[in-house]
This record gives C-alpha cells, sequence and structure tokens, in this order.
C-alpha cells in the first residue's frame, strides 16, 4: 500500500507537493475565512437592526413609498448576503480540511488535479472548471 502512495504522490503536479505553495494556500484561506465571517456577522447584525429601528405595521403601499417595505427589501438582502457569506465559509472549511488531509488540489468529481492557477484564484475550489460549468 505504501508503494501505492508514493507512486500516486510522484504522479501529482509539483505545486500539490510544495510545502511553501500549500502554505501559503492556507493562509490566503484562513484571511478569506476570517473576512468572511466578519462579513457575515456585521451583515446578520444589519439586519437585526433593521427589524428592531421599526415599528410594528410600519409596512406602507403608496405612491410615495413604492410597492413594499424597504427596509424590509434591504433586511433580506442584508441576510442573503450574510447567508451566502456562511456558504463561503463551510467550502473554506472544506478545503481546510482536503489540505489536512493532503487532498487539497484534486478534484472532487474527477480525481484529476485542479490547475495551479484555479487554486490560486479560488483556493477553495473543489471541483475542475469543466465540471463546476456542468453543474449548472
Amino acid at each position: 500500500m505504501a508503494t501505492k502512495d508514493a507512486a500516486n504522490k510522484s504522479a501529482l503536479p509539483k505545486y500539490m507537493t510544495d510545502k511553501k505553495w500549500l502554505d501559503e494556500q492556507r493562509k490566503a484561506l484562513e484571511a478569506e475565512r476570517v473576512r468572511y465571517v466578519s462579513s457575515a456577522d456585521r451583515l446578520a447584525a444589519e439586519a437585526a437592526a433593521l427589524m428592531a429601528d421599526r415599528e410594528p405595521g410600519d409596512v406602507q403601499f403608496d405612491e410615495e413609498s413604492g410597492e413594499g417595505d424597504t427596509i424590509a427589501v434591504e433586511r433580506d438582502r442584508d441576510l442573503a448576503l450574510s447567508a451566502a457569506a456562511r456558504q463561503a465559509v463551510i467550502e473554506i472549511d472544506a478545503a481546510l480540511a482536503r489540505l489536512d488531509d493532503n487532498t487539497y488540489g484534486i478534484c472532487t468529481v474527477s480525481g484529476e488535479p485542479i490547475p495551479k492557477a484555479r487554486l490560486e484564484a479560488i483556493p477553495e475550489a473543489s471541483v475542475r472548471v469543466e465540471h463546476k460549468t456542468s453543474m449548472f
């Protein structure tokens, strides 16, 4: 089994075994995670504040206010952006786990290496481009 693992490791592109490059990817992922967590928390707090400042029954449907409650729209937008940021954190955590178990950079669909340029642009990428686009 060790021989098979050694053979598989030697078949990997050089960047996938480059400790310095992998450490840089980890740092990039950790920094991105901090930004997303901060953004998600800020947006959720803004959404809560919007609702706290509002009086019950403040919904107004007339020519002056438009066709709906602007505060509710802003709150929904903040909540949607917060949820997207939290999803990004989940994807980053999965990439960090792949770094820990030495599967980082391997496409989860095909098992082939993800190109270095893609990983540098999107460090949390888990699939090759051709598999990402075929998912839509």
